[in-house]
């Protein structure tokens, strides 16, 4: 089943993943919650250093396991099945649909920005499109998906650095930039600093994007952690250049709580042709991450059908793409763009799928202190318990703060373990 994904395919894989909606809009809330760009700045590189800490221990897990699955094969195999069938749940009801769905719903919003014919389309008709092309381009052959979202990914890229450059160079020209704020530095609040990185992990959590293809992966105990870490200190930079251009582009009162921030910073450096190339921009890196998904979920699932823990209709062919996979993927998206309320599914997303990732990394203890091998990295225990102690920190104090978060994951978890053990009772059955 060994496709021959390289490093750059790899890299690829966790940029367009993680470079999706959340870096261009989380820091308009971001502000609205800190009060100051200084403090948000810093969240977004203190969210990057986590996700680095998650990308290096990540290439742990897949020295140990090099088969495709992520959170579902980590758990499945060194803390119990239920585990790994409630992450897996997880990933197929709102992780990946969720994320493909919102992803879509924002590249619809620009898209419209962009070009005005656009705007005769009915509603969620362009998101339900760009999902379904997705979906068709990987279902045909892996390699000429992948060789799709990898130019999509540099072209993105090449954008993206443009756009950066005139950025700073507008900077660097104007004495009014970048703008001084009017009020003096905001008090540091830990609890809203701690929900504002729930939020930011979203943009970040690609990181480990390249694990769920591992077993198609050559030599992956090497190329893998290589294209995780690569990947995941590009996309660390891009995130904390971007928001920094953003948040110092104009008043920071201008920015609060908005959603289109990088077309409003946009247009205050390079007026209303600044703004229609940054709304291009934005909706290329949107497809990039619809695409990266579309790729990286599937092998969830087909995983947990190679495991019996879903009908083998769902498998991975020896040299194929897992299309039910794909299909099943793209027609959960699809309705979750036509009866979601998608920014409300984001905040639950953001806590539940963090958590999912610490238990992931967590298993590294739990494999050393079972076997009693320590994983072969001079990173461990260091990279693994700054990850896992972060998030988890991160994550108890945003449940103090925003409880129903916290409470409206707990029926997914709950769910998932009871379709788990209803499958286990049939199975006996048979």
């Amino acid at each position: 089943m060994k496709q021959g994904f390289g490093v750059w395919t790899l890299v690829a894989l966790v940029v367009g993943n993680a470079v999706g909606a959340g870096i261009y809009t989380t820091s308009g809330f971001a502000l609205g919650d800190l009060g100051s760009p200084e403090w948000v700045v810093l969240a977004w590189l203190v969210a990057g250093l986590i996700a680095l800490m998650g990308a290096l221990s990540y290439g742990m897990l897949v020295r140990d396991i090099t088969e495709s699955g992520g959170e579902y094969l980590y758990l499945s195999r060194s803390i119990h099945p239920i585990a790994g069938f409630v992450a897996g749940w997880i990933s197929l009801l709102a992780g990946f649909p969720g994320a493909i769905a919102f992803s879509a719903t924002a590249f619809e919003s620009y898209a419209r920005a962009a070009v005005a014919s656009f705007e005769q389309v009915p509603q969620d008709v362009l998101a339900v499109v760009v999902i379904v092309i997705a979906g068709g381009i990987h279902i045909g052959r892996v390699r000429f998906g992948a060789r799709i979202h990898e130019w999509i990914v540099l072209l993105m890229l090449a954008l993206l650095a443009i756009l950066i450059a005139a950025a700073l160079a507008a900077f660097w020209a104007s004495p009014d930039l970048p703008v001084q704020s009017k009020a003096e530095l905001a008090p540091f609040s830990l609890l809203a600093f701690a929900n504002t990185l729930v939020w930011i992990s979203l943009s970040y959590s690609g990181f480990n994007a390249a694990a769920y293809v591992a077993g198609e992966v050559d030599n992956a105990k090497r190329v893998v952690p290589k294209g995780m870490i690569i990947g995941t200190l590009l996309t660390m930079v891009l995130c904390v250049f971007v928001n920094a251009i953003i948040v110092y582009s104009t008043q920071s009162d201008v920015l609060q709580g908005q959603a289109d921030v990088t077309a409003r910073a946009a247009e205050a450096i390079g007026g209303l042709s600044g703004r229609r190339v940054a709304e291009w921009v934005i909706a290329i890196s949107l497809l990039t991450s619809i695409t990266a998904m579309v790729l990286a979920g599937p092998r969830v699932y087909a995983k947990m059908a190679e495991d019996g823990a879903l009908p083998s209709v769902f498998r991975m062919r020896a040299g194929q793409p897992p299309r039910a996979s794909i299909a099943l993927q793209v027609v959960t998206a699809v309705v979750l763009v036509l009866i979601a309320d998608l920014r409300e599914l984001l905040n639950y997303l953001g806590l539940t799928l963090s958590l999912c990732l610490a238990l992931a990394v967590s298993s590294l203890f739990v494999q050393h202190w079972r076997s009693g091998k320590r994983p072969s990295s001079k990173w461990y225990p260091l990279a693994p318990l700054a990850f896992v102690s972060c998030t988890v920190l991160f994550a108890v104090l945003t449940a103090f703060r925003e409880p129903i978060q916290f409470l409206a994951a707990v029926p997914t978890l709950v769910l998932g373990a009871v379709v788990y053990l209803g499958l286990q009772l049939w199975k006996q059955r048979k």
